[in-house]
């Protein structure tokens, strides 16, 4: 049987700053009042020390835009960004562009047609019979539907395919004076930019994508939000997200372990959504894992912030990166719905 296989990853960032250097040089200006010193608390604990951005709001303020500007600007800074994410993946995998037999985006910070699946595969030089797929609004969770979605055809159609997530949360920065509640500073404190793309191919060496489950509570839909205004995207984000989280994830990853005959204790590494730090206490506490076992996702979080999509797909890279790599890893994402997602990789096999 055919085994589909990550055998390539590929990052790509735009330039990073210094979370007390954006608090600083703008966000103690973009509060004032009573919200100053309760953001200033809120991005001092934020688990970020480093973040970048398309458009840093030390440079550039774009909390005045409309959301046809801020599009445009996605357009221009998302295609050199998700081409060198993409461009880097097929080289570690050993693959030329024209190989792959499908191209899929997942990207909730930006929308124009033609797409970036359309203008990277044009540009990368993909075949023109490659088949597209472009993945919107899921949010952080995206990644694991969409590694989910290409390990599938990989499986079928005995093709390589490709995975990018990209995000340019730095585009939705909210003008001050609306809606500057607890939610929304967190969103500034929390998000950054970044583009990751993995290759899967038909067996091979690598990690093998053995599992893909989910579960949505939809009884808290309202908990997290991405609302399309005319001031750009604008987050909601409850402060009930990580009790829901604790009340799913442990049956989620033990219903997915036992499907292989695995428990908790089997897995070596640990790629977890680094939504803030309380979502990884939660998850570190429901799980019983020690500190060593969140140490990437936590790494990841304070040097790159949380990019959306691709930040899980950052703590992948950093596992495999690592001098010992992990032998089993778990992926857990998780976002609107609210949506729970775990994916079990196991590496590094020979497939078919």
């Amino acid at each position: 049987m055919v085994t589909a296989v990550i055998s390539g990853l590929g990052v790509a960032l735009p330039p990073s700053a210094v979370q007390a250097e954006l608090w600083d040089g703008y966000f103690a200006h973009h509060y004032t009042g009573t919200r100053q010193a309760l953001a200033k608390r809120i991005f001092t604990n934020s688990g970020v020390r480093t973040r970048q951005a398309v458009v840093s709001p030390l440079l550039e303020d774009v909390s005045s835009w409309s959301t046809e500007r801020r599009m445009r600007r996605y357009q221009v800074e998302a295609i050199p960004l998700g081409k060198a994410a993409v461009g880097r993946a097929l080289a570690d995998a050993g693959l030329t562009a024209d190989e792959l037999g499908l191209f899929a985006v997942c990207s909730c910070t930006g929308y124009a047609t033609p797409g970036l699946d359309i203008l990277l595969a044009r540009d990368m030089g993909m075949s023109p019979s490659v088949q597209r797929l472009f993945v919107g609004h899921m949010g952080c969770y995206a990644a694991l539907p969409g590694l989910g979605t290409v390990s599938d055809f990989v499986v079928a159609r005995g093709r390589p395919a490709l995975l990018l997530c990209a995000e340019l949360t730095s585009l939705h920065l909210q003008p001050a004076g609306t809606r500057t509640d607890i939610q929304q500073i967190v969103s500034h404190a929390l998000f950054s930019d970044a583009a990751a793309a993995c290759v899967v191919t038909p067996g091979g060496f690598g990690y093998g994508v053995s599992e893909v489950a989910a579960v949505t509570d939809a009884t808290t839909a309202d908990h997290m939000t991405w609302e399309v205004t005319d001031a750009g995207f604008r987050m909601g984000l409850s402060a009930q997200v990580p009790s829901v989280l604790s009340a799913h994830v442990r049956d989620l990853v033990d219903d997915v372990l036992a499907k292989r005959g695995l428990r908790i204790a089997d897995i070596d590494g640990w790629a977890v959504h680094p939504g803030g730090p309380k979502i990884l206490d939660v998850v570190q506490e429901r799980l019983e894992l020690d500190d060593a076992a969140l140490a990437p996702s936590r790494g990841v979080l304070e040097a790159y912030g949380n990019c959306s999509s691709a930040t899980v797909l950052l703590v992948l890279d950093a596992l495999r990166r690592q001098e010992d790599p992990p032998r089993r890893i778990v992926m857990l994402a998780f976002g609107p719905g609210l949506t729970l997602y775990v994916t079990l990789l196991e590496g590094s096999t020979l497939g078919a």
